[in-house]
């Protein structure tokens, strides 16, 4: 519940936001009806009554600041569990407190400049100025649809090199919009190697090639730099596409320096948001290719030819309307992108903080005796770890006891192995503000949970120490 202080700085607020909004309906809006083939510029879409806004004018209006909100609000998030599954995560309380923004409507003049700088700084994390960014309500998953219908035409051949769930669920969604989809698999707990990359593309031409930089199924990290190098060295016209629900904002993603033309995400993982946004950031190349297409996009909903538009007007300071967009969560998402990209610590000292947790909570599995489902250390991903169950041990032995202790993980994924192994999120404010304690109480429950489910199975030495198991399970 929201405390009776927070309500009454909510109210404050809001006469403010009132004096300063146009409400529109979207009953107002008429959309004249137009064929599929129209070029962007023909969009049907209609532009909102909304005053122009200079890029100067984005920093007008102090209490749009929800850096400073929270604190000066005195608002706090209620006690709760940790929750360290691999999505969503732990969410700052200036995020959460942005969150619950008063409504306002999605054309309103104070809300395009917040969507505008999400847009701006979404290409600050990813390295990629000259990228074209969306936002568009849905889930990771609605990524997947849109590169299937806007990249992709009908009987066109696809690569997906598969490491895990989400390299299957993917190629699933190709095929339905009709590609011809090949699959590179990995073995489990492995990436796709250079060498499997190289023989697959001498021997047909893509239209483009997908990889899941963290499966979240197994932990494993793609090495999204040699996958993009290769993929111009040898196939130059060949689409790059990441996906990378599970590392944007924890992996470093340099998505123009290593010829990705497609980064794939969504907001309640790394980047420290509730769920609800699918985000894309699409090279240039990729916006080319969409725009000469043959057949229309084989989606309504996910077309770029409406989304496109609608992207580009927010980031000039116009509001346009297709969809509605989800504008409490565009507040939050603003709100954790100032934390990442304008506030302590940088860029690359986050991604440093991410490699450290990681390096942690692998030290504390080895000295456990226990084993990650990641094999190789090179492709151990940096924002959550998959570890395998002490043997002898089941989910029921090792969960509750987490639990009980109020840390929350997730189970096992893969259809291979998933009742054999669970898994630990470590992303975001539980990473970066170590005066939270979040990784110390990680650490610290893994090794409870695991040396007493040991002790109630009878797998302990004589002295009382847990048995540190060498063999294979």
């Amino acid at each position: 519940m929201i405390c009776t202080r927070r309500l009454r700085t909510i109210c404050k607020y809001e006469d403010a936001f009132r004096a300063n909004r146009r409400v529109l309906s979207r009953h107002d809006l008429h959309r004249p009806q137009t064929s599929l083939f129209h070029s962007i510029s023909d969009s049907h879409l209609v532009s909102a009554p909304s005053r122009s806004l200079a890029p100067s004018a984005f920093k007008r209006n102090n209490f749009l600041n929800t850096r400073t909100m929270a604190s000066k609000a005195g608002f706090k998030q209620e006690p709760h569990k940790l929750l360290v599954i691999p999505g969503p995560i732990e969410v700052a309380d200036d995020v959460l407190y942005a969150n619950a923004h008063p409504s306002m409507s999605h054309v309103s003049p104070d809300f395009v400049p917040v969507f505008g700088d999400c847009i701006r700084m979404l290409r600050e994390v990813l390295y990629a100025p000259n990228s074209q960014p969306f936002l568009i309500a849905g889930s990771g998953t609605l990524g997947w649809d849109q590169v299937a219908s806007n990249l992709v035409e009908p009987g066109e051949s696809v690569l997906v090199l598969n490491s895990g769930y989400f390299g299957d669920s993917f190629a699933d969604c190709l095929s339905v919009y009709g590609a011809q989809v090949d699959q590179v698999q990995a073995p489990l707990g492995e990436a796709v190697t250079q060498s499997q990359l190289e023989a697959a593309l001498s021997k047909k031409k893509y239209k483009l090639v997908t990889f899941t930089h963290v499966d979240t199924s197994t932990g494993v990290l793609s090495d999204a730099k040699m996958i993009g190098e290769t993929v111009k060295r040898l196939a130059p016209d060949t689409l790059v596409v990441l996906d990378g629900v599970c590392a944007v904002a924890s992996e470093e993603i340099r998505q123009e320096d290593w010829n990705i033309d497609v980064v794939l995400s969504a907001t309640q993982k790394g980047l420290g948001t509730p769920p609800g946004l699918s985000v894309l950031s699409v090279s240039k190349h990729a916006i080319e290719v969409f725009e000469n297409r043959k057949a229309p996009p084989t989606s309504y909903y996910a077309s770029w030819k409406r989304w496109l538009p609608i992207m580009r007007a927010y980031e000039a300071g116009q509001a346009l309307y297709f969809a509605t967009p989800p504008v409490n969560l565009i507040y939050a998402l603003n709100a954790s992108l100032k934390l990442i990209t304008a506030t302590s610590p940088s860029l690359k000292e986050r991604f440093a903080l991410h490699k450290e947790a990681s390096a942690r909570v692998r030290k504390t599995v080895a000295e456990l005796g226990l084993r990650t489902v990641a094999v190789k250390e090179n492709e151990q991903a940096n924002g959550m770890t998959a570890i395998y169950y002490p043997k002898g041990t089941v989910a029921s032995d090792v969960l509750p006891r987490l639990a009980s202790q109020g840390i929350v993980v997730a189970g096992g994924l893969h259809k291979d192995c998933k009742d054999k192994y669970f898994r630990v999120g470590h992303m975001g404010i539980t990473v970066v503000d170590k005066s939270r304690g979040d990784i110390d109480r990680v650490v610290a429950g893994i090794q409870q949970a695991v040396k007493e489910a040991k002790a109630a199975k009878g797998l302990v030495n004589g002295n009382g120490s847990v048995v540190i198991q060498k063999s294979k399970l």
